[in-house]
């Protein structure tokens, strides 16, 4: 890779001078991380009162300069921007003549892999995608959470090491990626994290309807065995009404909810109904119920149409 002649030099050999594009939950802590494994933050973009607040906070110190301006002086472009408005800036970018030979570019987006920087690659830079598999809060207890963290690698085959090396450089493990297989990659952690968020908070506020003051504190024992016991065991950690084929349990579930939220289309009957079904399907799939108990469940479910039938045991 020939050196980048417009970049910064930063004083101590193999460091590279990093520019953050972003200065979201995601981008400020990340330029933190590169900070702390000496990489020399040259510059940051913030557009937001609070993203200038987060980037004062995080990266003390470094200038708030244009993203135009910040590409100009960075070996290694640390691209945290949303989804939909990556291919619109690195294009933008590539127009102004603004990536450099030699040049690092990376993305933290989950969904993308090296593809949507072509422009960057035309320029005779280097593309990268790291995308962290963590939910961030956007202040300085994420760089303790990065330790504990995965990256979803993509890169060419000879860029592979590079990219790898800046993950653990930040504390993380990087895990390769296909390009092909990113969006995939990308909604099991979408699936897994975002409705998990959903799930508590629909738990949370039937607890409360029912006068529990803190639902926080009845769920969260709950909640963290059997998330630890699903990533030991898998399904095979599976317990419940569904699981057991209580037929009858789940009508009641069923008919309450659907009084609940005042008939067909609320959003937690909606939910219940899906996750149960789905739940049947798969236990069903490894043999962990009988094929009359996964019929008794499915007719349980059905009991929540007006004229629908009703499972054994209702009433």
């Amino acid at each position: 890779m020939q050196p980048n002649r417009k970049a910064r030099n930063v004083a101590k050999p193999g460091r590279l001078g990093v520019g953050i594009i972003g200065a979201g939950k995601v981008g400020a802590v990340l330029g933190a991380a590169l900070r702390a494994a000496e990489h020399a933050v040259v510059g940051v973009s913030a557009v937001s009162d609070a993203s200038r607040e987060r980037a004062e906070t995080l990266l003390p110190g470094v200038p708030v300069l244009d993203v135009q301006d910040i590409v100009e002086r960075s070996e290694l472009v640390l691209l945290a921007v949303p989804d939909d408005a990556l291919e619109g800036l690195v294009a933008g970018l590539a127009k102004l003549g603004a990536w450099q030979p030699g040049q690092l570019v990376a993305h933290t987006s989950g969904r993308f892999g090296v593809g949507v920087l072509h422009p960057v690659r035309a320029a005779g830079a280097v593309p990268l995608a790291l995308h962290p598999a963590m939910t961030f809060t956007g202040m300085s207890l994420d760089l303790t959470r990065l330790l504990d963290c995965t990256f979803g690698v993509t890169a060419d085959a000879a860029m592979l090491p590079i990219a790898q090396a800046l993950v653990v450089e930040m504390g993380a493990e990087p895990v390769a990626i296909a390009e092909g297989d990113r969006v995939i990659y990308h909604a099991a952690l979408a699936h897994g994290s975002n409705h998990l968020v959903t799930l508590v908070a629909q738990a949370s506020q039937l607890l409360r309807e029912v006068g529990v003051d803190a639902p926080e504190r009845m769920l969260g024992p709950l909640l963290r065995a059997t998330l630890e016991n699903a990533l030991a065991s898998g399904e095979s950690a599976l317990t419940g009404p569904v699981a057991r084929g209580d037929a009858g349990t789940v009508a009641a579930h069923a008919r309450a909810l659907r009084e609940y939220d005042g008939g067909a289309g609320g959003d937690i009957l909606e939910a219940y109904l899906a996750m149960a079904r789905t739940t049947a399907r798969r236990a069903e799939g490894r043999g962990l119920l009988k094929p009359d108990q996964v019929e008794g469940i499915r007719n349980a479910l059905a009991s929540t149409d007006d004229d629908g039938p009703q499972a054994p045991g209702g009433h």
